[in-house]
C-alpha cells in the first residue's frame, strides 16, 4: 500500500478494507451523495490502484496477445487501448482486461482478483523461442479513474495540473510529464461514463492525487464504483465472469473478434456465433426487493437464469443476471423467490452484437 497516497486519502475521510483477499482500498470516504453527484453533474476521482498492472514487453507481445486473447491485437497502434478477455480453452471467462498499446511494451489493465492467475496463466503459453517478457508492474505504479459528466468541460482543469493542453480522442492515451516521471493518460473511464484513466508512478501517485482533489474532484470509493459497475452492465470476475460463462453469452461483442483466426478459445466461440448457441445472455434486473446474488430467476415455474450481483439505489435495487434466451429478453417480467424484477438495457452492454 502506498503510504503517502494512504495519508491524503485518510485525511479526506477515507476508510479501508479488503476489496479481495489480501488486496486492500478505500472503501468509502463518506461523502457517498456528493460523489454520486459528481458522477451526474462533475468529477469523481476513484483510487483503482488495487487493479493488476501487467508490462508485455518482447518483439512478439502483438502475436503472442493476439493469440492468447479475444481481441483483433495485432492492427493496433501505439497510443491507443482496447477491451480484451482472457478465455480457457472452452472459452469460459477469465478476466475483461483492457490494453494500453505503448511505444515498447502492452500494459494489460486487469481486475484485482485475477491479477496473480492471469500472470501464471499468460506465463504457462510462453514458448523458450517466444520473445515475450512478462512483469507485474502493480506495485510500482498507480492508477486513478477520474468519471462524471463534468470531465467533459475539464480542459482548463488539465491545462492548470499538467501545464500543458491535453487533446485525448476516445480510444486513445496520451503521456505528459509529472513529478519525476510521466502520467499516462486514456480518454475513458471502463464504464460507459465520460471519464479519463490516469497510470502514474508509485512514487508520484500522491502528489497527482492530491492536484485532482485540488482541482475539484470528488473522490469516490471501491463501494460506489461498483455500484457504478452494476448499473453501467461491466461484468466482473466471480460474479458475471465465471467458467460458467463465455464472452459471447456476456454480451461482450466488442470485445471479440470473428475474423482474426486461431486463439485459445476461438473453435467454441466460433461455433456458439456460427450456429447461434448462445443460450443465456447477461442483462440488467429492476428489482421490487432485495434478493442475494446466486437466487434463481425465474418466469412462471421455469428456472430461466441466475442473479450474478446486486445493489441497492435510491430509486431501488437493480442487479445482474444472466437470462435464457429463449425466454426473452428486455421488458421480461420475472420472479427471484418473493421478489419481481424486470429485464433492463445496461449502458455498457450492446443491445444485440456489433457489426
Amino acid at each position: 500500500m502506498n503510504r503517502a497516497l494512504r495519508e491524503i486519502q485518510l485525511a479526506s475521510g477515507a476508510t479501508f478494507g479488503d476489496v479481495v483477499a489480501g488486496v486492500t482500498a478505500p472503501i468509502d470516504f463518506g461523502n457517498d451523495e456528493a460523489a454520486l453527484a459528481a458522477v451526474c453533474h462533475g468529477v469523481a476521482l476513484v483510487d483503482r490502484s488495487h487493479w493488476g498492472r501487467i508490462q508485455m514487453s518482447g518483439d512478439d507481445r502483438l502475436r503472442f496477445l493476439h493469440n492468447a486473447s479475444t481481441n483483433d491485437i495485432i492492427p493496433r497502434q501505439p497510443r491507443t487501448y482496447c477491451d480484451t478477455v482472457f478465455v480457457t480453452s472452452t472459452a469460459r471467462t477469465i478476466d475483461l482486461a483492457t490494453v494500453w498499446f505503448m511505444e515498447e511494451a502492452l500494459l494489460l489493465l486487469v481486475s484485482p482478483s485475477c491479477r496473480e492467475q492471469l500472470m501464471q496463466w499468460l506465463d504457462r503459453y510462453i514458448f523458450p523461442a517466444d520473445k515475450v517478457e512478462l512483469l507485474d508492474r502493480t506495485e510500482e505504479t498507480a492508477c486513478f479513474t477520474l468519471v462524471g459528466e463534468g470531465v467533459q468541460s475539464w480542459k482548463s482543469e488539465w491545462e492548470a495540473i499538467f501545464e500543458t493542453p491535453l487533446e485525448i480522442p476516445e480510444g486513445t492515451h496520451q503521456r505528459v510529464q509529472w513529478g519525476s516521471g510521466f502520467v499516462d493518460i486514456a480518454a475513458g473511464s471502463d464504464l460507459a461514463l465520460p471519464g479519463y484513466t490516469l497510470i502514474c508512478s508509485a512514487e508520484d501517485a500522491a502528489s497527482l492525487w492530491k492536484a485532482l482533489f485540488d482541482r475539484g474532484a470528488i473522490p469516490m470509493g471501491e463501494t460506489l464504483w461498483n455500484r457504478l459497475r452494476i448499473e453501467q452492465g461491466r461484468p466482473a470476475p466471480d460474479a458475471e465472469l465465471t467458467e460458467d460463462y463465455n464472452p459471447l453469452e456476456a454480451r461482450l461483442w466488442h470485445t471479440v473478434s470473428f475474423d482474426k483466426g486461431c486463439y485459445i478459445g476461438q473453435e467454441t466461440i466460433a461455433r456458439l456465433n456460427t450456429y447461434k448457441g448462445v443460450k443465456q445472455q447477461l442483462w440488467g434486473l429492476r428489482l421490487s426487493g432485495f434478493v442475494p446474488a446466486g437466487t434463481p430467476i425465474m418466469f412462471g415455474d421455469e428456472k430461466v437464469g441466475k442473479l450474478t450481483s446486486v445493489v441497492e439505489t435510491e430509486s431501488g435495487y437493480l442487479g445482474l443476471g444472466y437470462v435464457r434466451t429463449k425466454a426473452g429478453g428486455k421488458g421480461l417480467s420475472v420472479c427471484l423467490g418473493e421478489v419481481t424484477a424486470e429485464v433492463v438495457d445496461v449502458p455498457f452492454l450492446p443491445a444485440e452484437q456489433e457489426s
